[in-house]
C-alpha cells in the first residue's frame, strides 16, 4: 500500500516543477516587452476561440496520444523506444502504398480506411522489430538503432515521393499526389474538421493498454523488465520476448498514428509527414513518468500549446515567434527531469516502492504459474 507522505512527495515533485517552468515562460516574456496574460489569451483563443480551432486541436491530439500510449509500453519495460519517429513514417508509407494501389470503389470507403489503418500498423511494426532484433539479437541500444532507423525512414520517403510516386506533373520532394477520396479518412463536418473513428480508436487503445499494463501476466513481465532485466530472467519472465512484444505494440501504435497524418491531414504522403510528433510523445512520457492514466489529458494540453501558438504571430500586440510554445514545453520537462534527480537524492523511498511492487508481483505471478 502506497504511503500517503510519499503520495504527497510525488505530486509535490511534480507540481513545484510546473510552476517554476510557468514563471520562467512569464519572466522571458515580460523580458520581451510583452504581457503574459496576453499570451495566454492568445493561446486560448488560437485553440479554442471556435469548434474549427478544437478540431484543429484534437487532430493533433489523436497522433500524439497514440505514440505516448506506445511509448509508455516501450517505457515501462525500460526500452528508449527514439525510433518512435521512424516508426510513424513506416506506418504512413505503408498506408500511402494502399491508399494509391488499393483501387477500391466509393462505397467500400469504410472498409478501406481500415484496411489502411491496419497496414500502417503493419508497417509500424515492421520498423519496430528491426530496432528490438538489432538489441535483442545484435546487442544494439535501440537509441542508437532508432536514430539510424529514423533517418533512414526519412531518406526512404523522398525517394518514393520523387521517385516512383512523383506527381503527374514531374519530379518533386514536396509531395506525392493528393489520394483518392476513398482512401481518405472523412472529417466530421467542416465546422468541426475532425475524424470520429480515429477518436475511438485511441480511446480504445487507451483501455486496452492500461487494462494489458494492470491487470495481465504480460504487464507484470514488463514491470519486472523494465526494473531488472536480470532478475526477471532469473524469475522465468521470457525478457527477449516481452522486450520485443513491447516494441511491436508501440511500433503498431506509432504507425497507425502516421496514417492518421496522411490519410487526414494531409490527404498524401509529405517529407517529415510525422511532424516530430514521435519525439514530443518522447517528451510527454518523461513527464509523466509512464503513467498511463495521464496520458490523454498530457497530450490534449500539448496539442492545445501547440496549436494554439500559432495566433502568437498574429496578434497584433504580441508579434512573437510561435517557437515560445516550444520553449515553454522544453523548461517544462526539464525542470521535471531535474526534480526527478533531486527525488532520487534526497527522497529515495518516494521512488522504491513502485520497483518493488513491480518484482514482487511478477514473484507472486511466476509462483502461481508454477503451482
Amino acid at each position: 500500500m502506497k504511503n500517503p507522505r510519499t503520495f504527497a512527495t510525488q505530486i509535490a515533485f511534480l507540481l513545484i516543477p510546473v510552476a517554476i517552468s510557468l514563471a520562467v515562460a512569464a519572466i522571458l516574456v515580460t523580458a520581451v516587452g510583452r504581457d503574459p496574460l496576453e499570451v495566454v489569451d492568445a493561446l486560448w483563443k488560437g485553440a479554442f476561440k471556435d469548434s474549427r480551432k478544437v478540431g484543429g486541436v484534437v487532430n493533433f491530439w489523436i497522433p500524439l496520444t497514440l505514440v505516448s500510449i506506445g511509448l509508455v509500453v516501450t517505457f515501462r519495460a525500460g526500452l528508449w523506444n527514439i525510433g518512435v519517429e521512424g516508426q510513424m513514417m513506416m506506418g504512413a508509407i505503408f498506408a500511402s502504398w494502399g491508399a494509391q494501389y488499393l483501387l477500391w470503389d466509393a462505397s467500400m470507403s469504410p472498409l478501406l480506411n481500415l484496411a489502411l489503418i491496419a497496414l500502417s500498423a503493419l508497417g509500424g511494426m515492421f520498423w519496430a522489430f528491426i530496432v528490438g532484433a538489432l538489441k535483442i539479437r545484435l546487442g544494439v541500444n535501440e537509441i542508437f538503432g532508432g536514430v539510424a532507423l529514423n533517418a533512414l525512414v526519412n531518406v526512404i520517403s523522398i525517394y518514393m515521393i520523387s521517385g516512383p510516386w512523383q506527381p503527374r506533373i514531374g519530379g518533386s520532394a514536396q509531395g506525392t499526389e493528393p489520394f483518392p477520396v476513398p482512401a481518405l479518412l472523412p472529417e466530421f463536418s467542416k465546422t468541426f474538421p475532425v475524424n470520429i473513428f480515429m477518436i475511438f480508436l485511441v480511446f480504445a487503445a487507451f483501455v486496452v493498454v492500461m487494462v494489458m499494463l494492470n491487470a495481465t501476466r504480460w504487464g507484470l513481465n514488463l514491470k519486472a523488465v523494465g526494473v531488472n532485466m536480470r532478475s526477471a530472467l532469473l524469475l522465468g519472465v521470457a525478457t527477449e520476448r516481452t522486450s520485443m512484444s513491447a516494441f511491436l505494440v508501440c511500433g503498431a501504435l506509432a504507425g497507425i498514428a502516421g496514417s492518421y497524418r496522411v490519410l487526414f491531414t494531409f490527404d498524401n504522403l509529405r517529407p517529415l509527414a510525422s511532424g516530430g510528433i514521435g519525439f514530443l510523445g518522447l517528451l510527454v512520457v518523461l513527464l509523466l513518468s509512464i503513467r498511463l492514466l495521464w496520458v490523454p489529458l498530457i497530450t490534449f494540453a500539448f496539442a492545445a500549446i501547440l496549436t494554439g501558438s500559432t495566433r502568437l504571430q498574429i496578434a497584433p500586440s504580441l508579434k512573437l515567434d510561435s517557437s515560445l510554445a516550444g520553449v515553454m514545453q522544453g523548461m517544462l520537462v526539464l525542470f521535471v527531469i531535474l526534480f526527478q534527480g533531486v527525488r532520487e537524492v534526497f527522497f529515495p523511498g518516494a521512488l522504491s516502492d513502485a520497483g518493488d511492487d513491480a518484482i514482487e508481483d511478477s514473484v507472486s505471478a511466476v509462483v502461481e504459474e508454477q503451482r
